[in-house]
């Protein structure tokens, strides 16, 4: 999804999970360790520490800012400006039906395709947990690149739990400004990390769907990166998840706009499941050494009704 730490993703109303038994989940009530100070990359107050007995056996993600139900899908169109030119964005980002167990926690899968002028040059898995709580957490990536039309490899792949990777906040229960900032993920390997700071609420912003009133902006950066690497802007609706991305300041600019939401029927859910298991299969090749340690995707929702 372009750089790393200004990946863009139409979560608000899409993502993939997929789940193996939770026999042996190490405890599933253990503490994950905590991180240490030296950890806090974000800022004061900004390691990383999780606990599994936090999360809920059967995962739901309905925090108001991204909830995440199987069957939901999203379409964000833009563009990203760079030195060399302006090239068309669109990405496609769907719930699917699929659950997997990362590090100890069962997850939601969504399934992202990104194409750039038109062309696909990424698909990825990612994986989210919601806390009882309703802290949303971002548990890893396997993505797939693509150059024209052919699978080169997917050497961007983190999983919570391998490499040293661990999982981060992609949405806090509250979000409030003027609160410290926190880590999304990190994955040292990969050079990936990825902070979240609450810049503004309460604006109004219009997109092609339609005008949102109380729009929460998140400002999204990589403390490792150069300053001239700028920052990316995230605005979410309550209820309807992510409309927007802009840029401020960096070479590689992004700006998004979502310009329609669906519900798939249970016949559309069942082929994006296919697909999708087909995708968490095909990572067990692609990446062996981290992708491949991971308990297989499966099945648990065919259906886009309501769960109670």
């Amino acid at each position: 999804m372009t750089p790393r730490s200004k990946r863009f993703t139409a979560y608000g109303s899409a993502l993939l999970l997929v789940v193996a038994s939770l026999t042996a989940a190490t405890a599933a009530s253990a503490a994950a360790p905590a991180a240490t100070s030296s950890q806090e990359l974000c800022g004061p107050g900004s390691a990383l520490s999780f606990n599994r007995s936090a999360f809920p056996a059967k995962p739901l993600i309905n925090n108001q800012w991204l909830t995440l139900k199987p069957g939901m899908q999203s379409t964000t169109v833009g563009k990203v400006v760079s030195p060399d030119g302006t090239t068309t964005r669109k990405v496609v980002s769907t719930v699917t039906g699929l659950t997997k167990v990362i590090d100890g926690v069962k997850t939601i899968a969504i399934w992202d395709r990104d194409y750039s002028d038109g062309v696909l040059v990424e698909s990825e898995l990612a994986f989210f947990a919601q806390t009882t709580k309703g802290t949303v957490w971002l548990f890893g990536e396997y993505p797939e690149e693509y150059e024209n039309g052919k699978l080169v490899g997917a050497p961007s792949t983190f999983i919570s739990g391998i490499d040293k990777a661990q999982a981060g906040i992609a949405m806090q229960a509250e979000p409030h400004r003027n609160t410290p900032a926190y880590v999304q993920a990190y994955a040292p390997s990969v050079d990936f990390l990825d902070c979240g700071d609450v810049k503004y609420k309460h604006l109004r912003v219009c997109v092609p769907t339609g005008c949102y009133n109380d729009v929460m902006v998140i400002d999204e950066f990589n403390p490792l990166d150069p300053p001239s690497a700028g920052h990316q802007r995230k605005s979410y609706s309550a209820g309807t998840g992510l409309i927007k991305v802009t840029a401020v300041g960096g070479e590689d600019q992004e700006f998004m706009d979502l310009v329609k939401i669906r519900k798939l029927n249970t016949t559309e859910l069942a082929l994006i499941n296919k697909r999708a298991l087909e995708l968490d299969s095909r990572g067990y090749t692609v990446s062996k050494d981290v992708y491949a340690k991971t308990p297989r995707a499966v099945v648990t929702t065919t259906s886009t009704r309501p769960v109670s």
